[in-house]
C-alpha cells in the first residue's frame, strides 16, 4: 500500500493517466522516470495515455492480499495500448469466461481500495472491456 504523500505525488498518473516522453528518442515512460531507460535523456514532456487497448495476458487472483480480500476473486490483466504503452491492472465488469487475449479494455477510473472505515479511499485506473 502506497503512503498517503507517495499516493499524493501518483495522482497525476492515477488520475489523468499521464506519462512522460523522452524529448530525446520518444520513448513513453509509464509511470514517468527521471532518466530516459532507451537513451538516458533526462527532459521528458507530459501526455496523455491512450484510454484503450488490447488484452495481452490476464490472470484470476483467488487468493488476494489483505487490502483486496474483499474483492477476491478478481481478474488482473496487461494490456498494450493504443499508443504502444504495455499497463496492467484490474479487469473489472466481465465474467472470467469472457476473458480472452486481444479483448479491447479501456482505461476507467475507479476506487481501488480504502484504509478501514474512517480511512483514506485510494482511486485509480481500471480496465473494463469496450
Amino acid at each position: 500500500m502506497p503512503t498517503p504523500s507517495r499516493y499524493w505525488r501518483e495522482i497525476p498518473q492515477r488520475y489523468r493517466f499521464e506519462a512522460g516522453k523522452c524529448r530525446s528518442c520518444g520513448y513513453v515512460c509509464f509511470p514517468p522516470r527521471l532518466v530516459c531507460p532507451r537513451c538516458g535523456a533526462r527532459e521528458f514532456e507530459d501526455i496523455r495515455l491512450a484510454e484503450a487497448g488490447s488484452l495481452v495476458s490476464f490472470t484470476v487472483i483467488r487468493v488476494a492480499p489483505h487490502a483486496f480480500v474483499d474483492q477476491s476473486p478478481y481478474a488482473v490483466g496487461i494490456a498494450d495500448l493504443d499508443d504502444g504503452t504495455r499497463l496492467t491492472a484490474q479487469i473489472v465488469d466481465c465474467d472470467f469466461e469472457d476473458l480472452k487475449v486481444g479483448l479491447r479494455v479501456k482505461l476507467e477510473f475507479r476506487k481501488i481500495y480504502e484504509e478501514g472505515e474512517t480511512g483514506v479511499i485510494y482511486y485509480g485506473y481500471k480496465f473494463v472491456p469496450e
